[in-house]
């Protein structure tokens, strides 16, 4: 059943999309640092060629996945179907992180509703997919997005989430530099 692609076909790309939910894994490369699997979601993600996808990283009370992609780029995505047909892909790659400004930025943004907590922009270049059958994987129901994100965005205002940024994701839970990226104290 499982199975390994040459590359992200257009077949898997629309399966991938289709997906209202995804998973990110990462890790340090400390031992004793703390692997990191952050839940995704919204229309945040895209496939832009065969061999690499992109999303929109949202602030949130955690910088793991930025900090470890900073650190050494590895990165394992996680798509799995809640619907009738179980199946699970995963995508493996190098990771890098693009701030506003950066043309990636721009180009990712531009292809996803405007949300005020976007921060950065993950893009992976993918160097191995595969799937596997997912029979274990509950069949659930969608029965809608969170808007929770958004408002605590724009009851903070940019200014308000700047300093949240500043404040909750300068480090990572192992003392990684965050976001803002820079590597001070």
């Amino acid at each position: 059943m499982a199975q390994i692609f040459d590359s992200i076909d257009e077949k898997l790309k629309a399966w991938i999309e289709e997906q209202p939910m995804w998973f990110v894994a990462t890790a340090p490369l400390g031992a004793d640092g703390h692997v990191n699997m952050s839940p995704r979601g919204h229309d945040s993600f895209s496939v832009l060629d065969s061999h690499r996808v992109t999303w929109v990283d949202y602030t949130g009370s955690g910088v793991e996945t930025i900090a470890h992609i900073r650190e050494n780029g590895r990165v394992c995505l996680m798509f799995n179907s809640f619907g009738p047909r179980p199946r699970i892909v995963r995508l493996h790659g190098r990771g890098s992180v693009f701030l506003p400004g950066d043309a990636v930025f721009e180009e990712v943004v531009a292809l996803h509703p405007h949300h005020p907590s976007a921060r950065a922009v993950i893009s992976v270049d993918v160097t191995r997919v595969s799937d596997s059958c997912g029979w274990g994987v509950p069949v659930m129901e969608m029965t809608g997005e969170r808007d929770l994100l958004r408002l605590q965005a724009e009851k903070k205002g940019v200014e308000g989430m700047s300093a949240y940024r500043a404040e909750r994701n300068a480090r990572s839970i192992d003392g990684l530099p965050g976001f803002p990226l820079s590597d001070g104290p």
